[in-house]
């Protein structure tokens, strides 16, 4: 293998008294494709900086193979001093960089390059980041949180861009799919250090559940040693005094491993607490639009829909940036008046929602403040008050945190801030617009978790579509132009079902058309083919054993030894089980296919 681009060494970082990194360690190789994953707080953003180096640690060593460039893509770009857009994505293009690229992908990204910074929405903002970064093609792109604020269309776009891009890849990012799709390299950053497997995303976190479990047997097997320690001292021989000496300082060691192994596994099992608070049921019917329409000047949002909303529905609602996702929403629950069209609003509901700006409350207000809203030591839950630092501490917050101001907190920590207000409150309505915005992976599962035990309805505005194929039961997307269209199931179904419309249909003959002589008109098709029969019959049950074989994989991966002891065993059952998951998906790809198609035939 051909030496690193880029190395970190034995890397320590203090922050405020509190050790964050502890003996970190990096290697960047050429065309690597390397994910960062983490907890939020754990340091994935401040050792990206570093490699990028940006930030100097306490102690370690970088080490950058001469010559190689990079660029680093940060989470919170600054566009300040730049009078147009294509400024500052030209900025740092150095002497061989070539201006046209910066503008070709401006352009890809939906940006002329003539735009004033300071009017751009996050999303934009983003985009003009990613030109910056993109446009000298560098030998290693550090990116923290690309997809963050983009549409659909621009997170496949990127994804294509960086897949064919010839830069070595090291990204922080909480979307899964986005991951999976390019990643074939995880380093993970826990309590301080890192560890390395040789595998993407997509086999990550069932090695990290099987390294919990281990860690979980070992420190059994450490208080076992420690009972069979302490009864020794206290019913063993006295005699001996220098072996018994001996074995007193084995047990007092034996108790402070133990006790750094509790703190260890305390710091790495720490999770949010999300519920939401119950209100009443709500009616059946949640709401009902008919002919709602939607347009600002000559441009609609919204074109004659209609839509009936039932109690316990799950609805995703997706399109571009500047569709009118966020405009539908407050449609949809009143916050704005249609141009035509009504909304009846069923009986008893009691809403929720979570803004995508975050309510903007003042950047001073304090962190407890925000929660009791200024009363006190005492917030509201569910109808039920609760002390606010024991509320806290469900989301991860330290009680030395409750005097921090708003603007200091990470983006990630104010969005479980504004879980922690929205949830508080009773309901049977939750309405949430870009729920997944900065916060980890670990939070989006009890958010996808909270959601599926939900007793009430869920309306949600989302650009992640692995969290939309978890959590949603219908879809509505945007034509672009106003239409909304309903889809049953998730994104990856709304997909299958536009490629299936997409399918061209034989062209129709005209009344003019003079079929030759002896030609017959071809029959039109009744039933399926007896191939497609057979298929349609026999796919469920080889479906079946795929995944019966799977989760046989998935069991001999889970083993924490596996790899340690045997590379290619592992690497072999690791490919195994990505080349079955994906001949499953086509399997079930074609059983819809077919299903469809049975179903229109029977329609005839």
């Amino acid at each position: 293998m051909a030496p690193p681009l880029l190395t970190l060494q034995n890397i320590h970082l203090t922050f405020g008294g509190t050790p964050l990194l502890e003996g970190a360690e990096l290697a960047i190789y050429e065309r690597d494709r390397l994910c960062l994953v983490g907890r939020n707080g754990s340091g994935k953003s401040t050792l990206l900086k570093i490699a990028a180096g940006s930030v100097e640690p306490d102690m370690g060593e970088r080490f950058v193979k001469p010559g190689v460039t990079w660029r680093y893509l940060e989470q919170e770009p600054d566009l300040g001093g730049f009078k147009t857009v294509e400024d500052y994505a030209t900025a740092d293009l150095g002497p061989q960089g070539d201006p046209h690229q910066a503008r070709t992908i401006l352009n890809a990204l939906g940006l002329s390059g003539a735009e004033d910074p300071s009017t751009l929405s996050g999303g934009e903002i983003r985009r003009a980041a990613l030109a910056k970064a993109l446009a000298p093609d560098p030998e290693i792109l550090f990116l923290d949180e690309p997809t963050n604020h983009l549409d659909l269309p621009a997170i496949e776009w990127l994804e294509a861009t960086l897949g064919a891009s010839r830069a070595a890849l090291v990204m922080i990012s909480h979307d899964r799919r986005f991951l999976e799709n390019l990643s074939t390299r995880t380093v993970w950053l826990d309590r301080g250090e890192t560890r390395t497997i040789d595998r993407g995303f997509k086999d990550f976190e069932a090695w990290r559940d099987a390294f919990f479990e281990q860690e979980e047997r070992d420190r059994h097997k450490l208080d076992r040693k420690i009972v069979r320690e302490q009864h020794w001292v206290v019913h063993g021989v006295s005699g001996r005094r220098k072996r018994n000496m001996k074995r007193l300082g084995d047990l007092a060691k034996l108790r402070s491993d133990r006790q750094k192994l509790a703190e260890r596994s305390a710091r790495a099992q720490d999770k949010v607490a999300l519920s939401a608070s119950g209100a009443q049921a709500s009616g059946k019917i949640v709401l009902e639009a008919e002919g709602l329409s939607k347009s600002y000047g000559d441009r609609a949002l919204v074109r004659d829909l209609s839509l009936t909303v039932h109690r316990g529905d799950r609805i995703g609602i997706v399109g571009p940036n500047g569709t009118g996702k966020t405009t539908l929403l407050k449609l949809l629950i009143g916050e704005l008046s249609p141009d035509s069209g009504r909304v009846r609003v069923g009986a008893k509901l009691e809403l929720i929602s979570l803004d995508q700006k975050r309510e903007q409350l003042p950047p001073t207000t304090t962190l407890k403040d925000a929660l009791t809203e200024d009363r006190g030591d005492m917030v509201m839950v569910g109808g039920k008050q609760r002390h606010v630092m024991s509320y806290m501490k469900d989301f991860l917050f330290q009680p030395e945190q409750a005097g921090t101001p708003i603007e200091r907190l990470s983006g990630g920590e104010r969005g479980r801030l504004m879980l922690a207000r929205a949830f508080a409150k009773p309901s049977n309505v939750m309405v949430l617009d870009e729920p997944t915005n900065d916060l980890d992976l670990e939070t989006l599962d009890l958010l996808q978790e909270l959601i599926a035990d939900y007793e009430g309805t869920v309306l949600l505005v989302s650009h992640d579509r692995d969290f939309l194929d978890r959590v949603v039961t219908t879809v509505l997307a945007s034509d672009g132009h106003g239409l909304w269209r309903e889809y049953v199931g998730g994104y990856s179904d709304l997909l299958r079902k536009q490629r299936l419309d997409n399918v061209p249909a034989a062209p129709k003959p005209s009344g003019k058309d003079v079929k030759p002589k002896g030609e017959t008109a071809p029959k039109t098709r009744t039933k399926l083919s007896f191939k497609d029969k057979h298929a349609l019959e026999t796919l469920p049950q080889k479906m079946e054993q795929a995944q019966s074989q799977i989760a046989q994989l998935k069991s001999t991966l889970a083993d924490p030894d596996l790899f340690r002891k045997d590379p290619t065993a592992f690497n072999k059952t690791a490919g195994d089980l990505s080349a079955l998951e994906a001949e499953l998906a086509d399997m079930e790809e074609e059983w819809l296919r077919l299903e469809l198609l049975r179903e229109e035939l029977e329609s005839i």
